[in-house]
């Protein structure tokens, strides 16, 4: 994407009233004037929150808010150009309960009080392999733990990703620090996998599956 195309998604997000972009430092500082009033104060009822971490262009986000309108559903990513799609979708379509996060996923207990998220949704997300990117991953000890404050007790977590590697470092760190509800290293090929994890595919998803990567699938609770 060129730099101009970059930013003039990212001056069309300014006007969006379903993107909101706190800076950093209302987010260290604890001033997030949407934490722990996401339901009273941005959508307005009292409906589920369901979060997409890394939300890239948002399919996610949009096909689910679509199916499920009895639900509230926020899409975060720190890159505004990529989410801006899903953001203009939901808004040509107008979805009142999906929005849209610039922020990085690592400020998530900034972000959501406790007890605040009922789901969390992570697609595809950078394996990050190397022992020394492991800080970033998504799916750690540290991160789960942050979902965890944020989640409600029975609260659920999703993880869609081709890594066979971060399949399998999933499962052996949610079999110590929470509760593996169902699991399966190729979705497409397996009848009883749950119809949301294979209702909709992602930009990348697509990809993979075009080169007969088999997508694994992990529900969970932190």
């Amino acid at each position: 994407m060129g730099s101009k195309n970059k930013l003039k998604r990212f001056r069309e997000n300014e006007t969006f009233d379903n993107v909101i972009q706190p800076d950093r430092a209302t987010l260290n500082d604890q001033k997030f004037s949407l934490k722990g009033k996401w339901n009273t104060h941005f959508f307005k009822n009292n409906n589920p929150i369901v979060l997409e971490l890394g939300c890239g262009k948002g399919e996610y986000s949009v096909h689910l808010a679509t199916q499920h309108p009895d639900k509230n559903y926020i899409g975060i990513d720190i890159k505004g150009a990529r989410f801006w799609r899903g953001a203009k979708t939901a808004l040509e379509n107008e979805l009142t309960n999906v929005a849209f996060l610039r922020a990085q996923i690592e400020l998530i207990t900034s972000c959501f009080s406790q007890n605040e998220v009922d789901e969390i949704w992570i697609t595809f997300p950078d394996p990050q392999i190397k022992y020394k990117r492991t800080k970033h991953r998504l799916i750690r000890p540290e991160m789960l733990s942050d979902y965890k404050k944020v989640m409600k007790p029975e609260g659920v977590l999703h993880l869609k990703t081709d890594s066979e590697f971060l399949f399998g470092y999933t499962l052996g760190t949610v079999s110590q620090l929470g509760e593996i509800l169902y699991a399966h290293h190729d979705i497409y090929n397996n009848s009883d996998a749950p119809k949301e994890a294979t209702a909709v595919q992602t930009f990348y998803e697509k990809q993979f599956l075009a080169e007969s990567k088999a997508i694994t699938y992990i529900q969970f609770r932190p």
